[in-house]
């Protein structure tokens, strides 16, 4: 047990905790008190603890609590909560987009949660609890837990964000190709966190409107608060995927436009030197007969001719306002 707890706390009621061993907490169990237990789900013991301890958990939240993948989700069994979070990986080289899971059974006495990977905010969590600035109720944790996971969220969403403003100014100074490897990638971080963000949206909606007791008016308008955040997170993330989509439509249009000019100018170049070539391919076959071959001045005077025609094909294109 001792590898598979991370941490396990005995809550006082007025904001602090006291944290417990493994092997306190199968006494801490059987009182009252509100507890909280966290739990490596990588490990084996973490199963093994789970149904050997009296929690008369259903056999589909063991299963859910210890899943490889999973989405964001609420889902109730009388008194209890089966809920199931997402935050940004703030984790060392690693990409925000992907979001660590957080599982969690709540009931009056008990907090179970369950993690593959470290969060940030369970760590901010565990921080006001030693600090005395924690939980006192269920709902409280609950409360607590989803305002540090969008906390620790809203920097990242905020400096995607910012990315796409400055790949926007970018376009409109000077487009570059290089600058569609930048588009693509806000695009997918945006598409990889609204797809988390979305079910938990309405996890936090289903927690809303259930009937859970010990869930207070007061933790529901909490709950009713981040509920509004993540709202306007999804919005965010919608309105940037359609911004990302229209300025890389903007930059194919300007590089379209680009090479359509140079297309033009290189049609315009070949238009003018069209009958130039014409002129010296065939005053350039090796036969009899050609004119001025006698005369010293014949070049002179062929250059010149050149040069009319080109003036003449320059005034004529000016004039059809080809250029």
């Amino acid at each position: 047990m001792d590898n598979a707890l991370l941490a396990a706390y005995c809550f006082d009621g007025l904001g602090g905790g006291k944290a417990l061993s493994s092997s306190e907490v199968p006494d801490q169990l059987q009182n009252d008190d509100l507890l909280w237990v966290h739990l490596d789900a990588t490990q084996e013991q973490t199963e093994t603890w789970l149904r050997d301890q009296n929690f008369s958990l259903d056999p589909f939240v063991i299963e859910a609590l210890l899943a490889d993948e999973t989405r964001p989700r609420m889902t109730q069994f009388e008194d209890g909560v089966l809920l199931i979070l997402r935050g940004a990986n703030l984790n060392d080289d690693a990409s925000p987009e992907d979001m660590v899971s957080i599982r969690l059974w709540i009931d009056k006495n008990r907090i179970i949660s369950t993690r593959r990977r470290r969060l940030k905010a369970v760590q901010d969590l565990e921080m006001k609890i030693k600090t005395g600035k924690g939980p006192k109720t269920p709902g409280q944790f609950i409360c607590m837990l989803v305002s540090q996971i969008f906390l620790r969220m809203e920097p990242s969403l905020t400096a995607l964000d910012e990315t796409t403003d400055n790949i926007e100014e970018q376009i409109l100074e000077m487009a570059d190709g290089s600058m569609r490897t930048l588009i693509i990638n806000v695009r997918k971080q945006a598409i990889i966190f609204r797809r988390y963000m979305a079910p938990q949206r309405d996890a936090l909606q289903s927690l809303l409107m259930s009937d859970i007791d010990w869930l207070s008016e007061s933790d529901r308008r909490h709950l009713q608060e981040n509920y509004n955040h993540i709202l306007r997170y999804v919005e965010d993330l919608d309105a940037l995927r359609e911004r990302a989509q229209i300025v890389k439509d903007e930059l194919a249009n300007l590089m379209s436009d680009k090479l359509n000019k140079n297309m033009y100018i290189l049609s315009v170049i070949a238009a003018v030197f069209l009958p130039l070539g014409f002129l010296t391919g065939l005053l350039g076959i090796n036969v009899g007969g050609i004119p001025g071959a006698e005369n010293q001045s014949s070049f002179m005077i062929f250059c010149l001719i050149l040069t009319v025609i080109v003036s003449a094909q320059v005034w004529l294109f000016k004039k059809l306002k080809w250029f």
